[in-house]
């Protein structure tokens, strides 16, 4: 089974525009720590968002082009998020790839061994494992976002491509 490539609204990234370098963050505009007047913090939570970059070296630029900016895009990412327990039901924090199904880990000794994994509506339900001391959900996930054009560079050379894009969640 080979792994997924970046997508962005359905235009697959190809290896030729260089192995992409993601970053995966909380957007910071929806929350905000407020002090009381004992001194105390609040954290105040509007909403959670998430924002990132992509970008890539490589012989020719991602393609991305063609690919209408002012709406919002599909964006499906491989960098992995994951959340790790004691337990077996873990709520995902953000929308699995559809084309790339989300996988469980069992911690045995020292060693992190496969185990079944299944989602309903966002909650992950792994399989026990004996002697298992503690468990990790995996999955790639996937966003609707609103992205700038990638900027691109081009050597003196023209061999050498080099882009960036940032992200936000819509």
């Amino acid at each position: 089974m080979s792994l997924p490539r970046i997508m962005l609204d359905g235009v697959e990234l190809l290896l030729h525009a260089g192995a992409p370098v993601e970053t995966l963050e909380p957007l910071d505009a929806g929350s905000s720590l407020l002090r009381m007047s004992d001194g105390a913090a609040v954290n105040q939570t509007h909403y959670e968002k998430m924002t990132g970059t992509i970008s890539g070296q490589g012989w020719m630029p991602p393609g991305w082009s063609g690919l209408d900016f002012s709406l919002p895009l599909e964006l499906r990412l491989t960098k992995v998020e994951a959340i790790s327990g004691a337990g077996l039901v873990f709520t995902l924090t953000s929308t699995p790839r559809p084309d790339f199904a989300p996988w469980g880990l069992a911690l045995f000794g020292r060693d992190w061994v496969p185990t079944a994994c299944s989602v309903v509506d966002g909650v992950a339900t792994l399989t026990a494992v004996a002697g298992a001391t503690a468990y990790r959900v995996c999955w790639m996930p996937v966003f609707s976002v609103f992205c700038k054009r990638p900027s691109e560079n081009q050597d003196s050379s023209g061999n050498v491509h080099s882009w960036q894009t940032t992200w936000q969640e819509a």
